[in-house]
């Protein structure tokens, strides 16, 4: 199974248009703020750290470029083939490698697997935005990324994020400008609610690791000027040891 044409094409859409540069994009934020706040809890569940590093969804690669500083092998994995183009213009020394990968088709993932082994994969804000139907193949296809040694790092956010991006989306000046172009595309937090995420973990065969809560950071400010950020939950998974 693949990704519906819609979702592929909302991501192609998007990254075709969206401006160049780190922090352009609404989800772009400091890797110090979003992956390195994720790695203070997902190091400690890395009992093979040599392992790839697989950043699924990678987009542009920011967050990909950070992890290349800290591992030995990483790999940014997007659908959108623009997503792809703007993260090694952002990398002219190749400190990661780049791969087109529609994540909810097992057999992609298998095909990478062989390709990679098992790989330990960080994926940020990536599930809640999958048609329903997607949402199930796509942790299939993360455990058949982790083979038997990797582990996962999900952060996604929580259903009051889609009322809170709707909120400020329909405030008296409209939506904050990174926000527009995310609403125009259809790009806003599916309600995947939190146990969901950690079913769907464990249909695929794996094991919660860990979980909390902490919110997503993004680029973009209120008309108050207070940093947005969507309230969020992190997972790590894997196979039971």
């Amino acid at each position: 199974m693949s990704v519906t044409s819609r979702y592929r094409n909302a991501w192609e859409g998007f990254w075709s248009e969206a401006p160049e540069g780190q922090g352009a994009v609404f989800w772009d934020a400091e890797p110090t703020l979003t992956a390195g706040r994720h790695l203070a809890h997902f190091e400690p569940h890395l009992t093979h750290p040599a392992l790839p590093l697989i950043d699924l969804g990678c987009g542009n690669g920011t967050q990909t470029r950070y992890f290349a500083d800290r591992f030995p092998h990483v790999v940014g994995a997007d659908l959108s083939a623009a997503a792809l183009d703007r993260a090694r213009r952002a990398d002219p020394a190749g400190q990661a490698a780049y791969r087109q990968l529609d994540a909810a088709d097992k057999a992609e993932a298998e095909a990478l697997h062989a390709e990679l082994g098992d790989a330990n994969v960080y994926v940020r804000g990536v599930l809640h935005q999958c048609e329903p139907d997607d949402r199930q193949p796509l942790a299939d296809a993360l455990a058949a990324l982790l083979g038997e040694r990797g582990r996962a790092f999900l952060v996604e956010p929580s259903p009051a994020a889609k009322t809170l991006l709707m909120g400020l989306a329909q405030g008296p000046e409209g939506p904050p400008a990174k926000l527009a172009p995310v609403l125009r595309h259809g790009l806003t937090p599916g309600e995947v609610p939190d146990e969901a995420v950690l079913e769907h973990l464990r249909a695929a065969g794996l094991t919660v690791l860990a979980d909390g809560e902490m919110p997503l950071v993004s680029t973009e400010y209120t008309a108050e000027g207070t940093r947005i950020e969507l309230p969020s939950r992190w997972v790590v998974a894997g196979r039971a040891a």
